[in-house]
């Protein structure tokens, strides 16, 4: 994402970068509870009204005013993720997904989607690297760190349903979801990125 963004604002654009869960100071609480090991018994309905709450105020406080201001957003996750992961990691089902989107977020879409498309289990391995490696800075620098591990302790069935609930969604909207294959380099990876963004919002 910093590599599309800094490619746009070179371009002309006024970028704003952002995350989900998170994006903002209420989202960021709610971002420590729902990524944490340590929060046990998080029942599925009660993740996905979290991920939801941080979403609502994150449209309202960063997205919706920079939509605004004429501004590209990019935003790392948005309600696909919620549908992959608690509609079909979670088996609750894309409708309950969809509707809590269309209450509480507006209907907002993104014009365009990008999905990484790479093996689960490789894809796991490096995010449980990326918080391991985080934890080790933390401690050499006695810089509080934030455990970000509850997600990558799922089983492998689990992020096999989100893989093919994240495929679904391609499949559903190939209008707004550009499909790229992840299993290259980064330089690969970001190339093939640059060009969906050339080809679908023709910028």
């Amino acid at each position: 994402m910093r590599k599309l963004a800094a490619k746009l604002r070179a371009a002309g654009h006024k970028v704003v970068e952002t995350r989900e869960p998170g994006g903002t100071a209420t989202g960021e609480k709610i971002r420590r509870v729902l990524l944490d090991s340590k929060t046990h018994g998080l029942s599925p309905m009660a993740e996905m009204a979290l991920m939801f709450a941080s979403r609502a105020q994150h449209i309202a406080e960063v997205i919706q005013p920079a939509l605004e201001h004429g501004h590209i957003v990019l935003c790392d996750r948005f309600t696909d993720s919620t549908e992959a992961y608690q509609g079909s990691g979670r088996k609750l089902g894309s409708d309950a997904v969809l509707e809590l989107h269309r209450i509480l977020c507006g209907d907002l879409q993104p014009d365009l989607t990008i999905l990484l498309d790479s093996d689960p289990g490789k894809s796991i391995g490096r995010a449980r690297r990326r918080n391991q490696g985080a934890a080790d800075r933390a401690n050499k620098s006695a810089v509080k760190h934030t455990d970000e591990n509850r997600f990558e302790q799922e089983t492998r069935t689990f992020f096999a349903r989100v893989h093919q609930g994240y495929l679904a969604i391609a499949a559903r909207e190939p209008q707004r979801v550009g499909l790229v294959d992840a299993r290259g380099t980064p330089g690969q990876t970001h190339r093939r990125i640059v060009e969906v963004v050339r080809k679908k919002l023709r910028l």
